[in-house]
C-alpha cells in the first residue's frame, strides 16, 4: 500500500502515477511525500530507480526491528525511529518508522498503521500549516508527533504505577508482582528506543548535515529537549516500581514472619500444656493424683492457667 502527496506552491495533489516522482523531485518548488506501507518488491525497486536510494539503506529500511540510527548518503538521510502503542492485551509495542529525508522529498517506510503519520500529513494537508513545503519542518512535525505520544504513553504507566501502589499497600494481591515485572519489561522496552533516539537526534544537532542549519536546528531541538523529559521520567518510574517491588517483598516477607511468629508462640502454650498432660500421663503406681478425685478438673485448670499465663506474658512484652 503506497500513498503519494505532492505539495506545490502551497497546492496539494494525490499522485497515482509513481513513475512520474522523478518530475516532481526534480522541481525545487515541490515538496514530494511518498509514504509505504509493508512495500513489495515494485515498490522497493521504485526507491531504487526513481530515488536512487543506496541498496544497503534500502535494505535497512524496509527490514523491521532495526535499531533507531541516521545514516548519512550523498542527498540524503535515512533516519529510524519507533513509534509507541498500547495493544489489546495492554502492553506496549513498538512499530518501526523508517524515513528517507532529502531537500525537497520525504519517504516514510512502516509496517502497520502508525496514527502519527496519519496525523502529520493531516497537520500538513491543514490551511495555512505551519510545516510549509520545507521537508525538515515536515520531518519535525513526524518526530515530535512521535515523541508527543511516548507522554501518552507515560501517563497510562503513571495510572498503572499508582494503582499497583494502592493495590500493594491497601488490597494487598498475590498477583501484584507479576504486574510489575510485566510494566517493568514495557518500561524497559521503551526506554530501548528512546535512549538511542536521543542519539539520533544528537547527530543531527550538530550541525554537520546540510539539510539542518540555522533556524531549522531549534525544532530538532525542541523533539531532543522533550525525549530527555521522557527518558528521566521511564528512569523516575522504573526507579518507583523496583522500590514498589522491594515493598511487596518486604510485605510478604513481614506477613511470613508475623504467620511463624504467631505459630512459634502457640507452640510454646501448647508444649506447656503437653508437659502437664505428659507429666500425669506417667504410669507410675505411687502417683498421689490418679486416685485424687479432684485429679483431672486440677490438670485441665493447670494447663488452662498455664495457657492464660503465657498468653498475657507475651502480650505484655507486645510479642502476640
Amino acid at each position: 500500500m503506497h500513498t503519494l502527496h505532492v505539495c506545490h506552491a502551497g497546492a496539494f495533489r494525490d499522485i497515482d502515477d509513481l513513475s512520474t516522482i522523478s518530475d516532481y523531485l526534480a522541481d525545487p518548488q515541490a515538496m514530494v511525500w511518498l509514504n509505504l506501507e509493508s512495500p513489495d518488491e515494485a515498490e522497493v525497486n521504485l526507491l531504487r530507480d526513481e530515488f536512487g536510494f543506496h541498496l544497503l539503506a534500502i535494505e535497512d529500511a524496509v527490514r523491521d526491528h532495526e535499531r533507531p540510527k541516521v545514516d548519512t548518503y550523498e542527498g540524503y538521510y535515512l533516519l529510524i525511529f519507533y513509534a509507541a502503542r498500547y495493544n489489546e492485551n495492554d502492553q506496549i509495542v513498538l512499530q518501526s518508522v523508517n524515513l528517507f529525508v532529502g531537500k525537497n522529498y520525504l519517504v516514510s517506510i512502516r509496517h502497520g498503521p502508525i496514527r502519527e503519520i496519519d496525523e502529520t500529513m493531516t497537520r500538513w494537508h491543514a490551511p495555512n500549516a505551519p510545516i510549509g513545503q520545507s521537508a525538515t519542518r515536515l520531518l519535525h512535525a513526524l518526530l515530535d508527533s512521535i515523541v508527543d505520544n511516548y507522554f501518552t504513553l507515560m501517563d497510562r504507566v503513571v495510572d498503572r504505577v499508582e494503582e499497583l501502589e494502592d493495590t500493594i499497600f491497601s488490597r494487598f494481591r498475590e498477583d501484584s508482582i507479576r504486574d510489575i515485572f510485566r510494566l517493568k519489561k514495557d518500561l524497559l522496552l521503551l526506554r530501548r528506543a528512546v535512549s538511542p533516539e536521543r542519539d539520533v537526534l544528537n547527530v543531527l544537532l550538530r550541525q554537520e548535515m546540510t539539510l539542518f542549519q540555522g533556524p531549522e536546528i531549534a525544532y530538532i531541538q525542541d523533539v531532543y529537549d522533550h525525549l530527555v523529559r521522557v527518558t528521566d521520567s521511564i528512569d523516575t518510574y522504573r526507579d518507583l516500581l523496583s522500590s514498589a517491588l522491594d515493598s511487596y517483598l518486604s510485605l510478604q516477607s513481614n506477613q511470613l514472619n508475623q504467620l511463624v511468629k504467631a505459630l512459634t508462640l502457640a507452640s510454646i502454650i501448647l508444649m506447656a500444656c503437653a508437659l502437664v498432660s505428659g507429666i500425669y500421663g506417667m504410669n507410675f503406681a505411687q502417683m498421689p493424683e490418679l486416685t485424687w478425685p479432684l485429679g483431672y478438673p486440677f490438670a485441665l485448670g493447670l494447663m488452662l492457667s498455664i495457657g492464660i499465663g503465657l498468653s498475657l506474658f507475651f502480650k505484655s512484652r507486645k510479642w502476640w
